[in-house]
């Protein structure tokens, strides 16, 4: 569920200030009592109902880590996930699921086509490549 807008929000506090009653302002808005309190609790607290970031888990290969995962593709271009997931956790120790493996090597750029792993291919306004390079 997508978190609501900023400037829903200030109306719903802004119309709850005025007076009406907060079921009213959550009928006409199509939001709970439960959020309005807790917008207000919010702008309690911090003086405003801006959206706190929403927090996700940490990435299992860092990108301090693409480097190595973009040479053990260069090593092994045939390889498939099962082995790169393998070759990884001998290398450093953490194991990595098929699933997790494929996120990493897609957000680096590269793709699997024909068997083979292949790297970003090369923009050709800018001379960058498509994923991120090893070197910078």
């Amino acid at each position: 569920m997508r978190a609501y807008s900023y400037d829903l929000r200030t109306h719903l506090l802004r119309a709850v200030d005025y007076g009406t009653p907060k079921p009213e302002v959550a009928r006409i808005f199509g939001v709970s009592t439960r959020t309005i309190e807790r917008y207000q609790q919010r702008r309690r607290e911090t003086g405003d109902v801006v959206r706190r970031p929403i927090v996700g888990r940490r990435r299992r290969i860092d990108p301090i880590h693409e480097a190595e995962l973009w040479t053990q593709l260069e090593q092994h271009p045939t390889a498939t996930l099962a082995e790169h997931c393998a070759h990884w956790q001998q290398a450093h120790g953490v194991r990595l699921s098929r699933a997790t493996m494929s996120r990493q090597i897609h957000r680096i750029g590269w793709s699997r086509k024909k068997g083979r792993w292949w790297p970003p291919k090369p923009m050709r306004s800018s001379g960058q490549t498509g994923g991120v390079s090893p070197v910078s």
